[in-house]
This record gives structure tokens, C-alpha cells and sequence, in this order.
């Protein structure tokens, strides 16, 4: 039959399926522990890790890679920074320029925990006098990294105009630049020699940079595509994210990063329709929809199933006449990108030797924690 597992098991099959409602986010803490590892191993201390959040926003991950000897984090909103406050982080960088209400919820959460040390990112000099003002109304002197655009063009200052942002803002009593910060997210050939070409074409300028401005300032740069690029740098900090769950699009698009994928969607068959279809509870509620249709999800023990339709809770698959399915079957799916779905469940079940143990809270999906 079409369902039937193979003879022998798969690191990913479930045993008491019973007991696990769909659609639902796996996790499997053997893999992720092993991420962990390597991507140590891959910069050859904990030390120069400093791993982005996002993709987990679990405090039960955060541990994981607390005991492993990493003290440096990175994260996107707030509440992702309070997490990692309350379960003892010690150095955590807000990756993005606070303004308006949110340089005020920084300066609250600053104050609120004392034993974390905590910075952000500046790219212009508006935006420097504002949190400047915030900081220094609130008693603080903020760490700030100049975050530099690299070629991303999302956010940051061109290297070329940064040294005058540089000079400005030492003259701010709320703020103290402590770092330069340069995300190459753009980056992203399958070929490792091509992407470690341009990877090293905006890194030169972050160099440059850092040498106008004296030698001193620290670098962290790069993201998960060209983390085995920055890895290979003495002296910087690199911080890739997606490696501790991994994903069918990074697996697919670098097949040179040595990780697993430890994180999962199971799903099951709710409806059959007509001859060669079936209906999944795997709606846009449950998997990443961003992507087009057919670049969504990867199942492993289905491989040949096509998608032909989606809604909110329910994803229309063709599986051929003849297919064998019936209502009930589970299929284990593979998230082309896991950060987004994470952020679709509260809750990451605990697959430990193949049976549901438990399950990890995705704490920091929350916009607000207490702060």
C-alpha cells in the first residue's frame, strides 16, 4: 500500500500517534542538540556564536543552547528579547532600530532585567537622537551596533556614510556604539565558491569600515546562508538561526551545512476527493504560506504528493489514482521555511525515541510577553 512505512523504521515515525492531534509541530531535541554541536564546531567556539532566536522562540531551546556554553543571542522583536532574559541570557542584541513605542518597551524591558545586557541596532542619525532621548530620560547608556547595508538593502547604512552616523552619535548621552553589524541575507548561491565570493565582496567594506573607525569595534556578521563563509573569520561573531531546526529551503539551497532537519508538521488525510486527491488539515493556519503553492511543504514518507490547493485549514494534494490513502493517514512534513510556521503553533510537541513526551512552549511568538 501507498501508506505503508518501509520495513524499517524512520528516524521520524511516531509510535503513539494517538495521541498527538493535527496538525502539529514536532520537535526532535537528539537532532537539535546535534545542530547545536556542529554549528559549534563549525566556528570552534560558543564564543563566537550568536545564534538569532527567531526561528525557535522557545525557552526550552534557549537552554539547550545556554548548556552548551553559548551566552551570546540575537533576536527580532521584544518579546523575543524578554525571553531570553528570563531564562538567563546573558548578552542579547535586538536586531532592529527601536523607535517610538517600542524604544520605549526596550528601555522598560532594560531596566527590568538588570543581569542581561542588552543593545540594539542604529542605522541613521534620527533614529539615534530619538532612542538617545528615551534611554537617557529612563537613567540608561544603550550599547548600539551601526547596522550596515551590505547589500540586503532592507535595512542599514552604506559602510561608505556610516563613519559620519559613527562620529554623531558620540556625542549622545543615551547611547554608545559598542559594534558593527552587517546582515547578507541576499547572498544566497547554491555554489559555495559563488556565495563565499560575494559574502567576502560586502564583508571587505565591513573591514574597511571598521579600520577607518580604528581597529577596535567588533564584528558580527552574516545569517544562516553564509554562516560557513563567516565561520571560517577570526575574530567575528557569526549568527545564523534557521540551523537548529533546519528546512527543506536551506537544506535544498545549501547543501553544504552539515545539519538536520529536526523540526516537523504531521498532518493527516481528513477527506478524500474523487479518485486522486486528498484533503489535509494543513491550511495556511498551519505551514508557511509565503511561498508559492508547491513550495510550501516536503513529505517525507509522501514525496510524490503535489499540492493543487490551500485554504486556512485545509490543503488539497494530488496523489494519483490508485493512490491507497484513506481518511486517517498521517504524513510527516517538512517546512520549506520553519521560521514562520514555529510562529503558527504555541506549542512544539517532544519527540523522544519515537514516542510524544511532552512538548516545548514557542514562548516569544507572542508580540508581548510582560514588557
Amino acid at each position: 500500500m501507498a501508506n505503508s512505512m518501509a520495513a524499517t523504521e524512520s528516524w521520524y515515525q511516531i509510535k503513539n500517534l494517538e495521541t498527538l492531534d493535527s496538525p502539529a509541530l514536532v520537535v526532535y531535541p537528539e537532532r537539535v542538540e546535534e545542530n547545536i554541536f556542529r554549528a559549534i564546531e563549525m566556528v570552534g567556539s560558543p564564543a563566537r556564536l550568536r545564534p538569532h532566536i527567531k526561528t525557535h522562540k522557545s525557552p526550552d531551546i534557549t537552554r539547550l543552547m545556554i548548556e552548551a556554553g553559548i551566552s551570546h543571542f540575537k533576536c527580532a522583536t521584544i518579546a523575543e528579547a524578554e525571553m531570553l532574559a528570563m531564562v538567563g541570557a546573558e548578552d542579547v542584541l535586538l536586531a532592529y532600530q527601536p523607535t517610538g513605542p517600542k524604544a520605549v518597551r526596550f528601555a522598560i524591558l532594560i531596566d527590568k532585567y538588570r543581569e542581561t545586557q542588552f543593545a540594539c541596532l542604529i542605522d541613521n542619525w534620527d533614529a539615534a537622537k530619538e532612542m538617545s532621548r528615551v534611554f537617557e530620560g529612563r537613567g540608561l547608556k544603550v550599547p548600539v551596533w551601526i547596522d550596515l547595508n551590505v547589500g540586503m538593502d532592507r535595512t542599514g547604512i552604506l559602510p561608505e556614510e556610516a563613519i559620519q552616523l559613527y562620529n554623531n552619535v558620540k556625542g549622545l548621552e543615551g547611547i554608545r556604539v559598542v559594534g558593527l553589524h552587517a546582515y547578507d541575507g541576499h547572498v544566497r548561491d547554491l555554489d559555495l565558491a559563488a556565495r563565499t565570493a560575494r559574502a567576502d565582496e560586502g564583508f571587505a567594506k565591513v573591514v574597511a569600515l571598521k579600520e577607518a573607525l580604528g581597529g577596535e569595534l567588533p564584528i558580527i556578521a552574516g545569517g544562516s546562508p553564509t554562516f560557513p563563509v563567516h565561520a571560517k573569520r577570526e575574530g567575528i561573531q557569526c549568527s545564523p538561526g534557521t540551523f537548529v531546526y533546519w528546512d527543506k529551503g536551506y537544506s535544498d539551497g545549501f547543501p553544504d551545512q552539515p545539519f538536520e532537519h529536526a523540526a516537523l508538521v504531521v498532518t493527516r488525510v481528513v477527506s478524500l476527493r474523487g479518485e486522486s486527491r486528498l484533503c489535509l488539515d494543513l491550511g495556511h493556519k498551519s505551514i508557511a504560506p509565503e511561498n508559492e503553492l508547491g513550495n510550501r511543504v516536503y513529505f517525507l514518507n509522501a514525496p510524490g504528493l503535489k499540492p493543487v490547493g490551500q485554504s486556512e485549514e485545509h490543503l488539497v494534494v494530488e496523489a494519483g489514482v490508485g493512490h491507497g490513502y484513506k481518511v486517517g493517514d498521517v504524513f510527516y512534513g517538512v517546512p520549506i521555511h520553519i521560521c514562520p510556521t514555529v510562529a503558527q503553533y504555541e506549542r512544539a510537541f517532544i519527540i523522544e525515541d519515537g514516542l510524544v513526551s511532552g512538548f516545548f512552549r514557542n514562548t516569544a511568538r507572542d508580540r508581548f510577553l510582560t514588557v
